[in-house]
């Protein structure tokens, strides 16, 4: 009976909480009819972060005072498009995001790089259906732009890149077997999964390389996508995460789900490499 009772207070509380956003949402926006509070596309979340549209969605034009105005509206729009039933970020960093951005008179820029998309993909595999995934990203063309694929995660394939010991002292290549024809060869390739320690240290093994290879062989075959959400380091000294979520009440679509600060170009590398390796932030 106990337990049931602290389900129905949970049950509760996170009503309430769910109806303080909205509220705090409608006190901004007015009436519902004023605006669509969903952000229903990407652009139109590069656009809200801007402040390049109106409360109704109409696109400001460029000669337009309002266009891209770093003023409170543009604050308040900003804090909207955050996710507001995410546990992993508080108010304080949140502030401390919009605070950043409103001081250096940041704006996304879609053709600006450091942006790209994680998309999960289902495809057959040795017949059966697995998850890959897809990391995609802006490339500038003569004419345009195109979406790429810049890296590939495949579980399978992890155990192929394990790392290898490079410097093992019993492991190498005599210096001098240019004069033996390179005939102790034989041994490096041997040695099995041990061969990766015959590499320069300049070779760094990729997932994409390997499936591209195996899709060429039509051990792939491309069923549906998952999910998508988008990573972004274009903001100095900040990561974020955007993704879709579908529900009801005006907090929706495409919202900011994650908000990581760093501080050297260093730690930069590791959360992308983090991002890369598969695992969740």
């Amino acid at each position: 009976m106990q337990k049931k009772s602290v389900i129905i207070w949970l049950f509760f509380i996170l009503l309430l909480a769910q109806s303080v956003a909205e509220a705090q949402i409608t006190n901004y926006l007015g009436d519902e009819s004023d605006l669509y509070a969903e952000t229903k596309q990407v652009n139109q979340f590069f656009r809200r972060f801007n402040n390049e549209e109106d409360k109704k969605g109409d696109k400001y034009d460029p000669s337009d005072k309002r266009f891209r105005a770093n003023d409170k509206a543009r604050r308040d729009y900003i804090d909207l498009l955050f996710d507001k039933q995410a546990k992993n970020m508080n108010s304080s960093t949140k502030n401390n995001f919009i605070d950043a951005v409103m001081k250096k008179e940041f704006f996304l820029n879609f053709h600006g790089g450091q942006w790209f998309a994680q998309v999960e993909a289902v495809f057959t595999y040795e017949g059966r259906e697995q998850d890959i995934t897809l990391f995609m990203e802006i490339q500038s063309e003569e004419v345009g732009s195109k979406w790429v694929i810049s890296q590939v995660h495949f579980k399978p394939y992890v155990r192929h890149f394990e790392p290898v010991d490079k410097h093992n002292t019993e492991i190498f290549i005599h210096p001098m077997s240019h004069e033996l024809d390179f005939m102790n060869l034989r041994k490096a390739f041997a040695s099995g999964n041990a061969i990766g320690s015959y590499t320069s240290e300049k070779h760094k093994p990729d997932h994409l390389t390997l499936f591209l290879y195996e899709y060429s062989q039509r051990k792939f075959e491309f069923k549906t996508i998952k999910e998508v959400k988008f990573h972004f380091f274009q903001t100095p000294g900040w990561y974020f995460e955007v993704s879709k979520f579908v529900r009801g009440g005006y907090n929706k679509g495409w919202l900011i789900s994650n908000l990581i600060p760093f501080k050297q170009e260093e730690d930069k590398k590791v959360l992308i490499d983090y991002i890369y390796a598969g695992s969740k932030l």
